[in-house]
């Protein structure tokens, strides 16, 4: 099990040096006075001499590879640039934006690992019965349309028609609140801190604003995951082991929830990593759609106005999050799946 692990850690270096590499070798396709522009802050003056400095201090007039060295140094010292959008240092707009990206996330995936994993066993021990058609159909219309579907939808219906649930990510109250010293931000997200300041008013007011963005960024990632536990169960209900258990007169419950579910979550676990990489892409058009102030929304604002360097953070930070969320699965599936311990 830890020469596992360590064989995982051991790839993680090699990852973020190709991840960098290929950001990189898009970002150098600019000319480097081009370059030189995005770094100056929007209040410095784009003189000649200001961008000569900046040249001279990136290396953007040297060959690739020392290009390439002076940029990650400046990388990993935390020097990503300044965000045009956000009028900010770009690990500073990653800081202040990835809180409610995380809180929207940490929503989403709840429902997302429970929904999904009980639909899929569900449709699979009902099988040919009339509930397996109705959970068929559920995951199938979940992938056929985009998120941004969804996102209207609920749009036009609980917001514009029935007025049940708004949009953005809190009332103008709360951020009043905020401002005049009454309410503290401790994490950035606020469920998490309207519960820290003991202001149920304000998680209920949070808990409203993000029903529909979270019925949106899971409900594609519920479909896939109940079509993959659904196979997976299907599958493992045909095998020997589990007959024999029947055949013992062990309940139902037990043959289904302590042998079979068990092992059927053994390829589950490996969707962990696509999951957290359509959690993540999904954040940029259900941010948007629902204007929700995340990283998503920062992201594809910052595109839209040619913010290379806001995009370029946004996707080395991505990127490293997926390698982390890869090494998490890695090590949930050697936990699940003694034949990978014992390799």
């Amino acid at each position: 099990m830890v020469a596992y692990i360590v064989r995982r850690l051991m790839l993680l270096p090699l990852l973020m040096f190709l991840v960098t590499l290929f950001v990189f070798g898009i970002f150098s396709l600019l000319p480097p006075k081009q370059r030189a522009s995005l770094y100056l802050a929007g209040d410095v003056p784009k003189s000649p001499d200001a961008m000569e400095r900046v040249i001279e201090r990136y290396g953007l007039n040297q060959p690739f590879h020392i290009q390439y060295l002076r940029w990650i140094s400046h990388i990993l010292r935390g020097d990503f640039g300044w965000s045009k959008t956000a009028q900010r240092p770009v690990l500073g707009a990653l800081a202040h934006y990835f809180p409610a990206t995380l809180e929207l996330a940490l929503w989403a995936i709840i429902p997302v690992i429970f929904v999904g994993i009980w639909l899929g066993i569900l449709s699979a021990t009902h099988h040919n019965k009339p509930l397996d058609p109705f959970t068929r159909a559920f995951a199938l219309i979940g992938w056929s349309f985009p998120s941004y579907v969804y996102g209207l939808l609920l749009i036009m219906v609980f917001y514009a028609s029935l007025r049940w649930f708004p949009v953005g990510r809190v009332s103008d109250w709360v951020l009043r609140l905020e401002s005049a010293g009454l309410f503290r931000n401790y994490t950035g997200m606020y469920t998490i801190d309207a519960i820290l300041n003991g202001r149920p008013d304000v998680l209920a007011d949070a808990l409203r604003h993000m029903v529909m963005p979270v019925l949106t960024l899971a409900y594609i990632q519920w479909a896939l995951l109940l079509r993959v536990t659904r196979s997976s169960m299907l599958e493992t209900l045909r095998q020997e082991y589990v007959m024999t258990a029947r055949a013992k007169g062990l309940p139902e419950r037990a043959v289904i929830y302590k042998h079979a579910a068990r092992n059927a979550m053994i390829p589950v676990a490996t969707m962990g990593g696509l999951l957290l990489i359509g959690l993540l892409n999904g954040v940029v058009i259900t941010e948007t759609v629902f204007n929700y102030p995340g990283m998503g929304r920062w992201a594809a604002t910052a595109a839209s106005q040619l913010d290379i360097l806001s995009v370029l953070g946004f996707t080395l930070f991505n990127c490293a999050l997926l390698v982390l969320g890869n090494l998490f699965v890695d090590i949930l599936y050697a936990l699940i799946d003694p034949r990978i311990r014992l390799e």
